[in-house]
Parts: C-alpha cells; sequence; structure tokens
C-alpha cells in the first residue's frame, strides 16, 4: 500500500476534529484551568538522587512519543528542559491509554508518577496518570531541522522557542544580563528611573523620529530617540546618578544592526568626565562577560575578541592619521578647503559644503570603522557631530567624546556633558537651522533644557550602551533580529 502524504492543513484539520470528538465527549481541554505542578524536569534531572522512587506531578509539551506496543516513550518538554516519561497501558488502563495514543506532538500534557532511572540509564518518569491540557491544532515543524525559515523563525518565535534550545538560551541569557546591568549599576549608588516615552521635542540623539497624535491635546508628538536629556535634568535636579533601560525608536533604516525599536541603558554621573565614564563603560562589559561566560575571551562570527581590560583607547584624529595618512590636526581651520582635498585625495566621498569636523567623522566612518573588531573607544569627536558634548580645552573644534567600538559596529557613546548653557543654545541653533534646511536627523531646540542648564548642571559624564548589540556579543548572534524576541518585520500579504 502506498505512503499517505498529509499537507500541513490537512494535519490541522485531523487535529480540529480530535478536538471536536473530545469536547463532544465531555472532555474539552481548554475548560482546564489549573494543573498543580510540583517538579520541573531539570529539577527531576538534578535531584535524582534524592527524588528516586518518589511521586512528582510535571506539565509540558510532548515532543516525541515513540510507540512500543503496549507502552510507550515519551519526551516532555517544559520551560526548564526536557524529560523522558514512561507510560504503559497496565498503569493508565485501556481507556486513558487509548485516549494518549490519539494524543499529537505539541499539545500540552500534565504528567504524575514516580522518578526513575531505566535499564539504559536515562532518568525518566514512569507516568500513571496523563491529564491533557491544552491541544495543539499546528503540527510542530520536523524535529531534526526545527524552525530554520529564518524569516519565519522571526514572525513566529513562539515556534521558534519550542523548537530551538539555542534560541531559548539567547534570551535567557539576555534576561540574566539586563539582571547583571542592574546590579551593576545598583551596587555603584545610581538610581533607576523612567523617563517619558512620548515627548513633543527631540533631543539627546540625531536621528529621524516616529511621530504620532495625542488625541486630547491635539497634538503632533514623537517617541523618544534618547533618554538623554531628561536624565540630564534629573541631575541638575539632585539625583547625581541615575540610570534608565528602556525602548528607543528610531524611524530609519533596518539591517542586522539596526531595528526600528531597541533597547538601550543610558547613565550618568555627577563630578566625572569622559574618562570615568569609559571606566564604567569597560567594566560593565568585561564583567558580564565574567560573570555570564565565565571568562572575558570570546569568539563572535569567527573572530577571536578579547574583553580584558583595559580596552584601547585611541583618538579620532590618530585612528584616521593611522588608517589613511591625513593629519587632520595639521590641516588650518577654519577653512575646510584644505580637509576636503585631503579626504577626497585619500577616496572618502561626501558634499563640497562639509565642515572640517564634518571631512574628519566621514574619514572616520568610510576608512576607520570597519578596521575595529577589537574593543577601542575612539575619543575627541568633532564639535558638528556632537552637539551635546563638552569641548576639549587644548582643541575647541573637538569634544570630549567617546564611542566604543566592538565587531566593526559601535557599542556605546558618551561624553563629558557640555554644561554650559550659552554654548548649548549656540549648538542647538546650528541644529535647528540644519533641521529647517531639511535635515530629518538634527536636534531640536529644546527651551526647557536650557533653562535647566541655567540652573546649573555639575561636571557630569554620561553614557548610552546598546542592550541588544551586547546581547549580540555575547551569544555569537549575527542578527539584531536573533535577540529581540519580535523584531519589527513588514507584514505579509493577507
Amino acid at each position: 500500500m502506498s505512503e499517505i502524504n498529509f499537507t500541513s492543513s490537512d494535519l490541522t484539520q485531523i487535529r480540529r476534529e480530535k478536538l471536536n470528538a473530545l469536547q463532544a465527549e465531555g472532555q474539552d481541554p481548554f475548560q482546564i484551568s489549573r494543573y498543580d505542578v510540583t517538579a520541573r524536569c531539570h529539577d527531576v534531572v538534578l535531584r535524582f538522587g534524592e527524588w528516586e522512587g518518589q511521586s512528582k506531578s510535571l506539565a509540558g509539551r510532548i515532543m516525541s512519543k515513540r510507540d512500543m506496543g503496549r507502552a510507550f516513550f515519551c519526551d516532555l518538554q517544559d520551560g526548564s528542559g526536557r524529560l523522558q516519561l514512561y507510560l504503559k497501558v497496565d498503569d493508565l488502563g485501556p481507556d486513558n491509554f487509548a485516549r494518549f495514543k490519539k494524543m499529537d506532538i505539541g499539545d500540552i500534557v500534565g504528567v504524575a508518577g514516580q522518578v526513575f532511572r531505566t535499564r539504559r540509564g536515562e532518568i525518566s518518569l514512569h507516568v500513571t496518570e496523563i491529564t491533557l491540557l491544552s491541544k495543539s491544532l499546528h503540527p510542530l515543524p520536523e524535529k531534526y531541522h526545527g524552525l530554520t525559515d529564518t524569516d519565519l523563525r522571526y514572525r513566529q518565535r513562539y515556534v521558534d522557542l519550542i523548537m530551538n534550545p539555542a534560541c531559548r538560551r539567547v534570551f535567557q541569557l539576555r534576561t540574566r544580563l539586563v539582571s547583571g546591568i542592574r546590579a551593576y549599576f545598583d551596587a555603584l549608588g545610581y538610581l533607576e528611573v523612567d523617563t517619558p516615552v512620548l515627548g513633543t521635542i527631540l533631543g539627546g540623539a540625531t536621528a529621524r523620529p516616529f511621530t504620532t497624535r495625542h488625541n486630547a491635546l491635539d497634538l503632533d508628538m514623537f517617541l523618544r530617540i534618547a533618554t538623554e536629556l531628561p536624565l540630564k535634568r534629573l541631575v541638575v535636579g539632585g539625583f547625581e546618578r541615575v540610570y534608565e533601560i528602556g525602548r528607543l525608536f528610531r524611524n530609519e533604516g533596518m539591517s542586522t544592526k539596526h531595528n526600528p525599536e531597541f533597547t538601550t541603558i543610558e547613565f550618568y554621573e555627577a563630578y566625572t568626565d569622559c574618562e570615568g565614564i569609559m571606566g564604567r563603560t569597560e567594566g560593565l562589559i568585561s564583567g558580564l562577560a565574567q560573570d555570564i561566560l565565565g571568562t572575558t575571551d570570546i569568539t563572535y562570527q569567527g573572530d577571536a575578541i578579547s574583553l580584558r581590560l583595559p580596552f584601547r583607547r585611541q583618538s579620532m584624529a590618530e585612528a584616521v592619521l593611522e588608517r589613511t595618512g591625513v593629519d587632520f590636526l595639521a590641516i588650518p581651520t577654519p577653512t575646510d578647503a584644505g580637509a576636503r582635498e585631503a579626504s577626497l585625495r585619500a577616496g572618502v566621498e561626501g558634499r563640497d559644503t562639509l565642515s572640517w569636523g564634518e571631512w574628519l567623522y566621514e574619514c572616520f566612518e568610510q576608512k576607520v570603522e570597519g578596521s575595529l573588531a577589537q574593543p577601542t573607544f575612539i575619543t575627541q569627536y568633532p564639535v558638528e557631530v556632537s552637539p551635546l558634548a563638552k569641548r576639549c580645552r587644548d582643541d575647541p573644534r573637538l569634544t570630549d567624546r567617546f564611542e566604543l567600538f566592538i565587531t566593526r559596529r559601535e557599542m556605546a557613546n558618551g561624553f563629558s556633558e557640555l554644561n554650559d548653557p550659552i554654548d548649548q543654545r549656540e549648538r542647538f541653533v546650528r541644529q535647528a537651522a540644519l533641521r529647517a534646511a531639511g535635515d530629518e536627523e538634527a536636534c531640536m531646540l529644546d527651551e526647557d533644557f536650557l533653562t535647566a542648564l541655567e540652573y546649573g548642571l555639575p561636571p557630569t559624564g554620561g553614557c548610552g550602551l546598546g542592550i541588544d548589540r551586547l546581547v549580540m556579543l555575547l551569544t555569537d548572534s549575527a542578527s539584531i533580529r536573533d535577540v529581540i524576541l519580535f523584531p519589527t518585520m513588514k507584514p505579509l500579504d493577507p
């Protein structure tokens, strides 16, 4: 007789018919509201010496069934792991055993029985009772290949989590990492705070926003692109060490490194500077790697990366000189022609109207950034691209700012905060002019923030660090979508 090949829709229909039959018999699994669980799969294995022979009840999803005639072996999966089940018709009785045989892989069950070890040495549960708690109406992906369609993995994360232990481990590690970040800053006396997600003024970064409408106030509003300005207001108010872990939203391109909504931590500390904040940042990352992975020597996508302290430090001008031979510090300003000519000779592209500092930044982005695999703090950014950072005392063209690069991508951005309200106003005015000329990423002029600075912001250092990218680094994940439970996806055709 030829083999019958069922389509996915056929299998779904068969499962619906099984559910209808159960409901007709008064055994609707969706009417069950509770099941008393006394153990989890991982605990049974971990505590076998103590629990052998004892009765335990577990609940989870059937992941496999192996028919031995009058007995079955199954794999049960809960949130802690998997455990083998052994079920015999003599223990369950003919009727219950027949009901069990109709259960499908993917069904959620409650089981009770004795903890034992099989003749082959596998720790298992000898089941004497089984209850169907939820009927799975869709067949799971084939067990040996799992959910391999990358797009489908992101769209149906729940199936990815069911099938792929590596996926579950990534998000378990992510939770540990966020907890570790909180522990690090709490131990340093920082206060965790919440600031608004909706605002009427953009600030704290250069990015294109998402807009929305507040009906009650009849106002257009923006989803925040940064938490910087509210947090610095709190430092003005006397909270000398603050941090916020939260979602940011930027209406920009998507890539393996970018998602429109992402998670960061921003932290601010009074009476320290850029150098002090670099110390906090490298201490956090190196410490998390040691605590979570047990080492500071990791591999990311084939590259050996050392997170041992201290991280390398290099100014932007030094890095550009090293890679291109162009010495920007020797190019006279305020005329920008020399910077333009030197950049073009180095093979860097840019608008003719770029300033000295913008040409320096373009040279760095185009010629240097892609080479920074090992942890490197790039310091002394031009004023033109750093509207919120304090100027360097020995060269007012530059700011006391850093970005941390690891695996050729930006991981953190920080600086000695600009606390001169007069200088800050001038930079806001320049940004506002750029915005009026069509630059949607330029900052807006925030009068209330300027008022706060006029009350007095102490010398302060601050930093924003991308949590998603840090999780990517510590889990060896190639794409940011691998570390966000529900990444932004284009809707499928209906």
